[in-house]
């Protein structure tokens, strides 16, 4: 019931009836006309919809399937933790915990820690477990995206900077406690909008009566432990295919704008000269020269004493993974100081990507309208995290 709920509130907002034809055509077909054509004049009409085609394959076949697969065994995972009762046990432990910082049950932190050790839509997973869910409220259940976001990729983020030298644990250690922190900021400021989009209202919630009952108790499947350990793998490991399917579109649409704007030509083998090929993530490398111009605030704030540094969060925005790819030349090329690891932690953590997933991930759980205020508090929390390293760093350094 309360997906359909979500579904036709999403619906109202996407079938509203307007002219035929209206100023928004105009503004709509100059905005994509200018958009394209600037593409189109930097690396040519035709390379540009190679790279397109060249990128949106890839994307699916080589980040899709992976987030498919890692949510196939997430959901797995979730439903034996359903099915033998450790959710429970985990919001009895962590719900003192979990509740005051980030206004969450305490089942919420099997999510995070999903994600951690995985990639940001393993919390989708555990989102369409009924014996998960049951903890939250309906306005709560979107703000796991923000939640699960904050902390993808971590464990490998982390690990990857600690390997790059020694001197660099500190920073990745305060990087981690940043990522908390911008976790918090973006949740917390996630469920302000999501309460104002359910026009939530304690008294009135059905759930804040009958929650003590319902979490007292968890259903389990029939049969021996073998068969309720086979049914559980099963039915979990589905719900991960359908999550896999309903992100496609978001992924391919979204993440493929996102790195043509973000990464730039590649190299000629011969001669070192940037060159467009028309292979997959070629683009015009927009956003780093937005954030270099944007350095003069930025570096106040964040501690860089480079303008390069910039272009790891913005990188970030879509894939933090390629984000990672630049700090080694970083650090041979001395642009990047150990407080710069601190906040690369932090902001990667945070954000991982989260402009190429979250589209995805609040259309699998149900609450697309809702799209644009996960995207806004993400950026909120992401730019409080690395504020969070920066400062966090000077004090203990």
């Amino acid at each position: 019931m309360e997906a359909e709920k979500v579904l036709k509130m999403d619906e109202s907002i996407s079938s509203r009836k307007v002219k035929a034809v209206n100023l928004e055509t105009f503004i709509f077909l100059g905005v994509l006309v200018i958009g394209f054509g600037y593409i189109a004049s930097v690396m040519g009409a035709g390379i540009m919809f190679k790279v397109i085609m060249n990128t949106a394959h890839d994307l699916l076949l080589n980040t899709v399937f992976l987030i498919m697969a890692m949510a196939v065994l997430a959901g797995a995972l979730s439903a034996l933790l359903s099915e033998f009762g450790v959710i429970s046990l985990i919001n009895k432990l962590f719900k003192g915990f979990m509740k005051p910082l980030y206004g969450l049950p305490g089942a919420s932190i099997t999510g995070a820690i999903a994600t951690y050790l995985s990639d940001n839509p393993a919390i989708i997973s555990f989102a369409k477990d009924k014996n998960f869910t049951k903890y939250f409220k309906k306005h709560e259940i979107p703000a796991l995206c923000n939640l699960g976001t904050a902390f993808g990729m971590g464990l490998i983020l982390t690990t990857f900077m600690i390997s790059q030298g020694k001197e660099y644990a500190l920073p990745a250690i305060i990087g981690n406690i940043s990522a908390i922190i911008g976790s918090i900021i973006s949740v917390r400021i996630m469920l302000y909008f999501t309460k104002r989009f359910y026009n939530y209202d304690c008294s009135k919630d059905i759930n804040t009566n009958n929650l003590k009952n319902d979490t007292e108790y968890r259903e389990i499947r029939d049969g021996n432990i073998f068969q309720r350990i086979l049914d559980a793998m099963l039915e979990g490991g589905k719900n991960g295919v359908e999550m896999g399917i309903a992100i496609i579109p978001g992924v391919l649409v979204v993440c493929t704008m996102v790195m043509i704007l973000t990464f730039g030509p590649s190299t000629d083998p011969i001669t070192g000269a940037p060159i467009y090929t028309g292979a997959a993530y070629e683009g015009i490398a927009l956003l780093p020269i937005i954030g270099e111009k944007l350095s003069f605030i930025l570096e106040p704030l964040f501690g860089f004493t480079s303008p390069e540094a910039i272009a790891f969060p913005i990188t970030s925005l879509g894939a933090v993974g390629a984000a990672m790819s630049l700090v080694p030349q970083f650090i041979i090329d001395g642009v990047i100081t150990p407080n710069d690891i601190a906040v690369f932690t932090a902001m990667g953590m945070t954000w991982s990507g989260y402009l190429s997933t979250h589209v995805g991930m609040m259309d699998a759980l149900n609450a697309r309208g809702l799209t644009s205020k996960a995207i806004i508090s993400h950026t909120i929390g992401g730019i409080c995290a690395g504020m969070s390293a920066h400062f966090l760093y000077m004090l203990l350094s």
